[in-house]
């Protein structure tokens, strides 16, 4: 029994000295993170989706082929690759006109989390395209998963799509699980909304909550003031005693914001109706078309195949270079987090025997 105790402390003490320094790691990669603002280097990566359903096609049709017809059919790929390349370069030599390029599809991601902070990597890859787009003859679309969030930043984040339209160029937004209250915020800018059968839409909402600990602080004796210049610089309060008129207050910005909201999602869905929608509630992907907050239904997988037989479709997305302390400082952590576990476990095991 003594030899159990003793185990049992040095285990607790060996798990706080583990998330110690998982706290003091965090805060170093925190801080260079800070440190190199909006500065950081990255690039931006380019991969064409053609070419990979092409090479996901043709693995499973030499799959499914006998060794005699493969070999058939690899010779016949060949000889037509190198006729098409031949035609190519004898139509340059000759001098003639080039075909008109063919039109592009360009695919952005941002999956979205309470502070929308994906914002940053979709505005730098929406600049990289914008840059190369034509007008009236290219596309966007924005596979957007999203709750939704802080409202500033869901505002900033739709601005970004905004962009997009205000050049001429089509937008479609596919929605595979959910676009709510700032995710659909960003999805009604689209010319365009498709979603799958069970996608989560709508939430046109605006909601505010948070504690208050005044009567636990009263009951401990402990005072509590909030000082302010300004009569509605501090509305609402954690920590003071919250007044009927911050309340009124409050709730009259909540109000104010709900309705800038159903005006920016009119302005852009005008068919939609916008009092019967603008309540809070969501709708199921099926639900969602029959009250018009989309206009098809169907996966963003389909929608991308299906484009690849009429257009050259390109994802486009902005990865930012770790530096070599934010590299280690992940590692060390996610390694620290494992030896948590693996010592939580086995004091767990230990108490079951």
């Amino acid at each position: 029994m003594e030899f159990l105790t003793e185990y049992g402390l040095f285990l607790a003490k060996m798990v706080t000295f583990v998330i110690a320094a998982i706290v003091v790691v965090s805060i170093i990669v925190s801080a260079t993170h800070k440190e190199r603002g909006d500065h950081e280097d990255g690039e931006l990566q380019i991969r064409k989706l053609n070419e990979k359903y092409r090479k996901l096609r043709e693995s499973i049709q030499a799959r499914l082929m006998s060794d005699h017809e493969r070999k058939a059919w690899s010779k016949a790929k060949k000889k037509k690759d190198k006729a098409e390349k031949k035609a190519d370069k004898a139509k340059k030599s000759d001098g003639e006109s080039p075909e008109a390029a063919p039109k592009r599809i360009y695919v952005l991601d941002f999956d979205g989390d309470i502070k929308a902070s994906d914002t940053d990597p979709l505005r730098r890859a929406i600049s990289a395209v914008l840059s190369v787009a034509e007008p009236g003859k290219d596309e966007v679309v924005i596979r957007l998963e999203s709750g939704g969030g802080l409202v500033h930043s869901y505002g900033l984040a739709a601005a970004q799509l905004d962009r997009i339209r205000s050049k001429g160029i089509h937008l479609t937004a596919c929605v595979d699980k959910v676009a709510a209250s700032g995710g659909y915020m960003m999805a009604c800018v689209a010319d365009r909304i498709i979603a799958s059968p069970f996608a989560v839409l709508g939430s046109i909402g605006v909601v505010a909550q948070l504690p208050n600990f005044n009567r636990l602080l009263k009951k401990n004796n402990v005072d509590f003031e909030v000082l302010t210049a300004g009569e509605h610089k501090r509305t609402m309060t954690i920590f003071g005693e919250n007044t009927e008129k911050g309340r009124k207050k409050f709730l009259e910005d909540l109000e104010d914001t709900h309705v800038l909201f159903k005006e920016y999602v009119s302005e852009r869905r005008p068919d939609l109706d916008i009092a019967a929608v603008a309540t809070g509630d969501i709708w199921f992907g099926k639900r969602a078309l029959e009250v018009k907050l989309i206009d098809e239904i169907k996966t963003s997988d389909e929608y991308l195949i299906e484009a690849c037989d009429r257009a050259d479709v390109v994802s486009v997305s902005f990865e930012r270079k770790r530096t070599l302390p934010e590299k280690l400082g992940l590692a060390t952590s996610a390694a620290l987090e494992h030896s948590v576990w693996k010592v939580l476990s086995a004091f767990r095991n230990q108490k079951i025997q």
